[in-house]
């Protein structure tokens, strides 16, 4: 047993490597025969590494906090949408590339529904970062300084969804605003972006630059 245990680490089998002796037991209780006792071997550990992927996934897109949209109380505010909202927990935008913008004043719920949907994503298989807009310009500030701004923009850029939490909280002086700008438009038809704010579109001239703006109404 213990070289069959070896051999199945060494195979980077490790499910079936520690649960072996519990599968087999299974396997005679239930009586399979050696095709049903193999099928059942390649499931569980296909399974396990699954789930890991998506605890993988999980941890790579820094939820701030776990929530899922069975937490969020679609009955308020009340001029929130219940089936736009499950519309986008079907996660068809991310298969067209198109991006969404969550806007409304503090307490709506914004920042819940956006983790949510970067958890869901998670699970679906797809990639996700959940990063607020200031983060973003401080981490790319930081790389441009350093020389290497390209290669911290690519993180921003291979995710299939990124949710930029809190845009327009602080204002963004042009500097921020062109860095923010490469993000966005890099990721123009590529993958989705969701936004979160509590500044209503006309209040947005005040944030960003006119190309900036300009960007994000078209791609949104």
């Amino acid at each position: 047993m213990e070289v069959l245990k070896q051999n199945l680490n060494f195979l980077k089998l490790g499910f079936l490597a520690e649960n072996i002796e519990q599968l087999l037991k299974q396997a005679n209780e239930k009586k399979l025969d050696k095709i049903d006792f193999l099928e059942q071997l390649v499931l569980a550990e296909t399974e396990n590494k699954k789930q890991r992927a998506v605890e993988r996934r999980i941890k790579a897109a820094k939820i701030p906090v776990i929530k899922t949209l069975d937490h969020f109380n679609l009955a308020y505010p009340q001029r929130i949408d219940p089936e736009a909202v499950r519309y986008l927990f079907r996660l068809q935008f991310l298969k067209e590339h198109k991006n969404v913008i969550f806007c409304g004043g503090v307490g709506l719920g914004k920042t819940h529904l956006a983790s949510a949907l970067v958890l869901e994503t998670c699970k679906k298989g797809y990639t996700g970062l959940f990063v607020s807009a200031v983060e973003i310009i401080n981490t790319l500030t930081e790389a441009q300084k350093n020389g290497c701004l390209s290669r911290a923009i690519k993180k921003y850029l291979n995710v299939k969804l990124l949710v930029i939490d809190e845009l327009g909280y602080m204002p963004i002086d042009k500097k921020g605003c062109d860095l923010l700008f490469q993000v966005i438009s890099g990721r123009y038809e590529k993958g989705s972006t969701l936004f979160t704010t509590n500044r209503p579109y006309k209040d947005w001239s005040i944030i960003f630059n006119n190309r900036t703006l300009k960007f994000i109404f078209i791609l949104v």
